[in-house]
């Protein structure tokens, strides 16, 4: 792209095989970096706080309005934007059709210790949830009905995959999700006097409880449902109305009903 910094062929190919190792997760745990890819992820990533380290720019993106001026406001604060022809942009997309805009940016780093309470809270519970593009819905719908965070349990696929990173449409640079063990949360919960509570088709009618003022919401694998070591764990278990002739809710639905029927 015209107007933007361009580096040599070294930096070039550290940054290519960088990107393309962060695919794997151990990579992203190892480097703590992520990839955001598509115009509308870069631009999001642009106007969060979080530090940008390369702008990777196939061929095919030279003619689009709005990468160009993305790739521009990040090459105006010293982020590096590099060029590259088409395939070698391919063997690091995540894409099946690439939009030829990558860049990788700095995991931001959430404890849940540091969570502050507040008299009111929400916060959303992954149990073992594996599709990546529910997991990013889960953490946009969780930012979008004022969650505190998002805590992602052991099984549950990592919240800095790409896809995740895509599907959450940018919520995620600001809302800390965060990856914890069980043993972790449960302290937590029992420090800050946050009750767990647990969604499930058997459970007790959303719309005949009232919630606490501190609350976890867990929601459970797509397949399976909560966990029967995170199910013993839970002081109530709430379902929601439903027609007979559907079997369940996807998740991430179940999440949004529940999260807003539930709001303090």
């Amino acid at each position: 792209m015209d107007g933007v910094n361009t580096h040599g062929d070294k930096i070039l190919t550290k940054w290519l095989t960088v990107a393309r190792d962060l695919k794997r997760r151990k990579a992203r745990e190892r480097n703590g970096l992520f990839v955001a890819e598509g115009v509308r992820t870069v631009e999001e990533l642009a106007r969060s706080p979080l530090t940008v380290e390369v702008v990777l720019v196939a061929e095919r993106a030279a003619a689009d309005v709005r990468a160009a001026a993305v790739v521009r406001e990040l090459a105006t604060r010293g982020v590096p934007v590099l060029n590259l022809t088409d395939a070698e942009f391919d063997s690091a997309a995540d894409t099946e059709h690439p939009q030829g805009l990558l860049a990788v940016a700095k995991q931001p780093r959430h404890a849940l210790e540091a969570l502050a309470p507040g008299d009111t809270m929400r916060l959303l519970v992954l149990d073992a949830i594996q599709d990546p593009g529910n997991v990013g819905v889960l953490v946009r719908t969780a930012a979008a009905l004022g969650a505190t965070a998002v805590v992602a349990l052991p099984g549950t696929v990592d919240v800095w995959n790409a896809k995740v990173v895509r599907s959450a449409a940018g919520t995620h640079f600001r809302l800390p999700a965060i990856e914890a063990a069980f043993g972790e949360l449960q302290q937590y919960l029992g420090a800050h006097h946050v009750a767990l509570w647990g969604t499930d088709a058997g459970g007790t009618p959303i719309d005949t409880v009232t919630a606490p003022a501190r609350l976890a919401i867990a929601v459970g694998n797509e397949g399976a449902g909560l966990s029967s070591v995170l199910r013993e764990r839970c002081a109530n278990v709430v379902s929601l109305p439903m027609s007979p002739d559907v079997e369940s809710f996807n998740v991430a639905v179940a999440a949004g009903i529940t999260l807003y029927a539930l709001r303090p």
